[in-house]
């Protein structure tokens, strides 16, 4: 590990909370430092307040802020002599700790203060890093974790015995750095937790930082056997996936997202052959848990998993000084020899800050196997930290989820017109989107994690179960699809009609849905709100319009097989319903070439025909979006085989 300071950078740099920042992006820039909002800085400023006294204000990391990316918001600004007197304390509930720290803050607009707000103000140093860095946590979490420290840092850090983060954590290092505490010291030790380095300049406790990860790293290198990876195969599996995902999300309650990763480093992993007892000891640092659960599980049995959460809890929680509310039981981590690692969020951003944590987790289990044998925290130490009665205020405080959390909707045609509209609409609804289209642009008009952009020719069924299979990879299953694509060939007279344009608008149109509900709908069924099918139909079904022969016959077969699949999917409590909409003119298909040939047919303008419905309204994409995710939601739960108009009222259907 080498030093990201840069001389010339920090020179921009001419305050002591804008060197703060600046050091604090360097650790979060680096992964094997900390991860998704872990670790914490601050820094103490002497400042004038609003009556003109001089006072230190410790600024730290604010709770839930990222180091990567932290600005002057993401520091919480507390009164040094507050925080001083609170370590003095002999009991503080770290809820009540929370409290007196807001209250002490300089600022009632900034974020709430790291737990470890006390542990920072106790060291008497400027500036204060904390990182969970993996070549610590590698040699921490052996039976010779205490051995390796002193031996590698000699009498420059203090060693703390693991406590649990907040008052208690901060109480006990205060009556040790009062014993044991001299100039020598440029850190602590925190017993299979991480490490706290400090200096009286941002690049002193920086770079100390750098330069004790990195004589770790060495270390445990050259105690560290280099070990062949085993590889496995990775076969795609659709039902297996997604019949596993089904059963997580039966134990969560909720749809989960369950996302697969086949990176060599996780493969090798999960097929280790003493992957069963190697995983399950536990989790590198407590700061994993909340992401990661106590332990991941091994093979498919979710039933098992969750039973032994449920009695894990249960014994855990006899002892708890409050009523506990216990978290679902659900694995957020999986390993299978033959399916690799997989991660599982109410989100996929849930999911893969799990993937992020864990995989960061594999080389530091691995490395202390072969340091002495890996000796995480024990369940006791590990379940104070998921039932912390700051994690339990969080989940009482909590918000209620998009009403599509957790949910994966495959939608045709996404990148323009109504299935742009829908893909957009189901995100903001909390749904992961694999979005199939022909047009390359797909990829890059959705570049977001949870959207599975996928350049499909749906007219090739080998293309279909390849997308459908990567949908499953990439989210774990399909909950909803919604069958958008199609082409409206030019205006053209049955007796004009050449067959190779009518078999195409068939294929297109009809063929290639037929050949998705086959693929989707095993995979509908396990839906854990039933599976929903939303097909784009057309105003030309119920009213066809001379010269759209083609396009007609076809959107009228496609809603007679959504009938038929009605009847036949009703037993597996899988929706079927069709929205026919008309003249929404932001779509793909409507050229001006079409626009204007259909003005024509009907002895209209263009703008008349626009508005050509009772309401004389224009209808968008947008629309038929809204009514699409009304159609998968819960409002229309009890519906199926229903065709529901969006055209602005139309005589001729009326």
């Amino acid at each position: 590990m080498h030093s990201r300071w840069n001389d010339t950078d920090a020179q921009q740099h001419t305050t002591p909370l804008a060197l703060r920042i600046y050091t604090s992006r360097l650790l979060g820039a680096d992964q094997r430092l900390v991860l998704h909002g872990g670790g914490n800085t601050s820094v103490k400023i002497r400042e004038r307040n609003l009556f003109g006294d001089v006072e230190t204000i410790l600024y730290i990391k604010g709770s839930g802020h990222d180091l990567g990316t932290i600005d002057a918001r993401g520091f919480a600004p507390v009164r040094l002599d507050a925080l001083l007197r609170m370590a003095q304390l002999e009991q503080l509930s770290d809820a009540a700790m929370v409290n007196a720290m807001r209250t002490a803050m300089t600022d009632a607009s900034a974020p709430t203060p790291s737990v470890e707000a006390i542990l920072h103000a106790i060291i008497p140093a400027t500036f204060v890093d904390h990182t969970h860095a993996d070549a610590v946590l590698t040699l921490l979490d052996t039976p010779h974790a205490e051995h390796y420290m002193r031996e590698l840092y000699g009498d420059r850090f203090l060693i703390v015995p693991y406590v649990m983060p907040g008052f208690a954590l901060a109480r006990h290092c205060a009556l040790q750095l009062a014993r044991e505490l001299t100039p020598q010291h440029e850190g602590i030790i925190l017993l299979q937790h991480g490490i706290f380095t400090w200096g009286d300049d941002a690049q002193t406790s920086y770079e100390r930082m750098i330069a004790a990860v990195d004589a770790a790293e060495q270390y445990a290198e050259k105690r560290i056997r280099a070990a062949a990876a085993n590889v496995p195969t990775f076969p795609a599996a659709r039902m297996t996936r997604a019949t596993l995902r089904a059963d997580i999300t039966r134990a969560a309650g909720v749809p989960m997202i369950v996302q697969s990763h086949r990176d060599d480093t996780t493969r090798a992993y999960a097929a280790r052959a003493d992957i069963q007892t190697l995983a399950t000891r536990g989790c590198v640092t407590p700061d994993h848990i909340i992401r990661t659960r106590q332990i991941p599980l091994v093979g498919r049995d979710v039933a098992a998993y969750t039973q032994r959460y449920r009695d894990w809890y249960t014994a855990q929680a006899v002892g708890a000084a409050t009523p506990l509310t216990m978290l679902d039981p659900a694995p957020r981590i999986v390993l299978d020899a033959e399916l690799g690692m997989l991660t599982v969020g109410r989100s996929v951003k849930d999911a893969r800050i799990a993937a992020d944590v864990y995989r960061q987790s594999i080389p530091v289990i691995c490395a202390a196997e072969q340091l002495g044998g890996y000796t995480p925290l024990g369940d006791a130490d590990l379940f104070a930290i998921e039932y912390w009665e700051l994690e339990q205020a969080k989940l009482r405080l909590a918000g209620t989820p998009p009403v599509h959390s957790g949910e994966v909707v495959l939608v045709t045609g996404a990148a323009s017109g109504i299935g742009r509209a829908c893909v957009e609409a189901f995100l903001t609804l909390g749904a992961a989107v694999v979005a199939l289209d022909i047009n390359p642009a797909v990829a890059t008009v959705f570049d977001r994690p949870d959207v599975c952009a996928i350049v499909c020719d749906i007219s090739d069924d080998a293309a279909i179960v390849t997308a459908v299979d990567a949908g499953v990879v990439a989210f774990g299953g399909i909950d909803m699809i919604v069958l958008n694509a199609g082409i409206f060939p030019k205006s053209r007279a049955i007796s004009a009609m050449p067959m190779d344009e009518w078999r195409r608008t068939m294929a297109i149109n009809l063929d290639a849905n037929v050949v998705l509900m086959r693929e989707c709908q095993p995979l509908l069924a396990q839906s854990l709100r039933g599976g929903r099918v939303v097909i784009i139909g057309s105003k030309n079904v119920p009213a066809p319009g001379p010269g759209a022969a083609a396009y007609s016959a076809s959107k009228a077969a496609i809603t007679q097989l959504a009938r038929v699949a009605a009847l036949e999917w009703g037993d597996s409590g899988i929706r079927v319903n069709v929205v026919h909409p008309n003249q929404v003119f932001d779509t793909g298909i409507w050229s001006d070439d079409i626009l204007a040939s259909r003005a024509a047919n009907y002895g209209m303008s263009i703008d008349d025909y626009k508005k050509n419905n009772i309401l004389h309204t224009t209808i968008t994409s947008h629309d038929v979006a809204a009514m699409v995710t009304t159609l998968c939601g819960a409002a229309f739960s009890r519906t199926t085989g229903a065709q529901v108009p969006i055209d602005g009222g139309n005589e001729r259907v009326i």
